[in-house]
């Protein structure tokens, strides 16, 4: 009987130390942390960072030689430079930039992209760096009938599916039609399949009116203002960096020489 209770005290005894070496866990740590290192080492790992973009001058568009230029496509190439890895640029369907990013078809959406609440949702986002707003273009022609926001709403429009301009105009309760990019709405307005168009401030200053390829359209009545900026998958550790990126090429004064060049310096927000 004594020889039975030993062996049972025993038993206890070697159970209770296996429990006590199961607790004796490290405090949890920050489990994002896992999630951002994955994203990060995954595009140095492939060594390059993949840009997803729409044609959209002066942020993102092609020069003669069919080259990605622009005040986005520019910065862009910095900072996968600052990384490591090369740049590639794949044009996307705006509407499912989030499906794109989250399937892996590129690494980050950077194209003048409105931070909206919808955005912010679906991804991780940079600090913003530049300031925007949507605007309505007419034809020039028509131009003195379009200057309040009640003027425009019996329009036909063409916006770009998925856009911050395509958001306006279902807020205004206007007629519109869905195009892949912003630069198929102005050629819709141009051909007068549409009315007007809604489109970013710094395109219309681009690529409307005098000396332009849309010398006969013109921008009239501003809709909102906004802000740009980057978005990442959910958890990526490159929202860090391209926040210090920003940070460093606006202290170096680099940030505001590309900006020159494309002239969309005096949207350019301060990088702190």
């Amino acid at each position: 009987m004594k020889k039975l209770l030993a062996l049972l005290t025993a038993a206890l005894l070697l159970v209770t130390g296996l429990a006590g070496c199961g607790s004796e866990e490290p405090a949890a740590s920050n489990t994002s942390a896992p999630a951002q290192n994955a994203d990060l080492a995954y595009v140095l790992d492939k060594g390059t960072l993949v840009v997803g973009i729409t044609d959209f001058a002066p942020m993102d568009y092609q020069d003669a030689d069919g080259k990605w230029i622009g005040f986005d496509a520019d910065m862009a190439t910095a900072f996968a430079k600052s990384l490591g890895v090369e740049v590639k640029f794949q044009i996307i369907d705006w509407d499912n930039k989030a499906f794109e990013l989250d399937g892996k078809t590129i690494d980050v959406v950077w194209n003048g992209m409105t931070l909206t609440d919808e955005v912010k949702a679906a991804m991780d986002c940079s600090n913003p760096y530049c300031n925007n707003a949507q605007t309505v273009i007419v034809k020039a022609a028509d131009a003195a009938k379009y200057q309040t926001v009640d003027s425009v709403k019996g329009l036909k429009f063409a916006v770009e599916a998925g856009s911050a301009g395509q958001k306006q105009v279902v807020a205004l309760g206007a007629q519109y039609v869905e195009v892949v990019d912003q630069a198929t709405a102005l050629t819709e307005v141009k051909a007068g399949t549409a009315d007007a168009a809604v489109i970013d401030s710094l395109m219309a200053a681009a690529m409307v009116g005098e000396g332009t390829g849309y010398a006969d359209l013109t921008y009239t009545v501003g809709l909102n203002s906004e802000e740009y900026g980057v978005g990442f998958r959910k958890g990526s550790g490159l929202v860090e960096k391209l926040n210090q990126f920003f940070k460093d090429s606006y202290a170096d004064g680099s940030m505001m020489a590309t900006a020159k060049k494309y002239g969309v310096q005096a949207s350019i927000i301060e990088q702190k």
